[in-house]
């Protein structure tokens, strides 16, 4: 059976086409959330550092994840990292706005001195006021809250801005040390945020 060259070549073109067109995102799965390996943010392409499931005695809150330029596992090299960062939140079961206000507030509390919490008390707020504009989340909900340089810190509900942008990094590396501080809110969740457990 003869077959032109041409045809065989767009056989071949359309195939190849296919192929890539199927080839799966990378991604990992955590607490039966897929989280990608690498987000787009600022123009930067940030890697997934590590991500873990939130508990409270036996349910499952949350899973989330940590997102950096390049791969780190000490609290002071990521603190230290320039450019872009994002903590992403998947819901595993319906939050009042008010439960998870408060476990920012506590966790803001729990893993800073009084001196930080005194200088951003201003921004931390402002940051509060963001859970008034929701009535809440239910499970499947995604939160990002992101670090944008000369920005600052924005938050995301499903993709859809939620309150101002906070401007301080200092206040960004406060919310990163409710989980990935000496006095986190679970150490298990910061091993795996910090890329220590696979």
């Amino acid at each position: 059976m003869h077959i032109s060259t041409s045809r065989l070549a767009r056989s071949l073109a359309a195939a190849f086409l296919c192929g890539a067109l199927t080839q799966p995102v990378l991604a990992v799965e955590v607490g039966g959330i897929k989280l990608d390996e690498t987000v787009q943010l600022a123009s930067r392409e940030l890697k997934l550092n590590g991500a873990g499931v939130r508990y409270k005695v036996i349910f499952k809150i949350y899973t989330i994840a940590l997102y950096l330029p390049e791969k780190k596992n000490q609290l002071a090299d990521i603190l230290a990292l320039p450019g872009p960062r994002r903590l992403e939140i998947v819901m595993l079961r319906d939050v009042t706005s008010d439960e998870l206000g408060q476990a920012f507030m506590q966790g803001l509390k729990r893993s800073s001195d009084q001196a930080d919490r005194t200088r951003l008390l201003g921004q931390t707020m402002q940051f509060g006021a963001m859970f008034e504009m929701v009535p809440g989340l239910k499970k499947g909900d995604i939160l990002t809250v992101d670090w944008l340089p000369e920005e600052g810190t924005l938050c995301r509900l499903n993709g859809k801005q939620v309150g101002d942008k906070v401007p301080e990094l200092a206040f960004y590396n406060a919310l990163l040390k409710i989980w990935i501080g000496a006095h986190p809110a679970d150490t298990v969740l910061r091993a795996h945020l910090l890329g220590e457990v696979a």
